[in-house]
């Protein structure tokens, strides 16, 4: 009798560990799931901001070159 408790108890405690392993690595799945979704989300977002910050500056430069061009007396 003492047997079939032991062999109980160690069933129980490899079931234990292994549902706790598979838990652990579905978590670490799926977090990095979402770390990738997430990077592929903003990498277009980042993308789209820098080529406006350069559209803008060229914008801006081309504007000043006008002003400039109108205010500078004429030969």
């Amino acid at each position: 009798m003492a047997n079939e408790t032991s062999n109980n108890l160690g069933g129980a405690l490899s079931n234990l560990v292994n549902t706790v392993g598979t838990v652990f690595q579905q978590s670490v799945e799926v977090w990095s799931g979402v770390f990738k979704s997430s990077l592929q989300a903003i990498e277009p977002l980042g993308k789209a901001a820098g080529d406006l910050v350069g559209s803008t500056t060229s914008a801006l430069g081309q504007a000043v070159q006008n002003v400039t061009s109108a205010i500078a007396p004429k030969k």
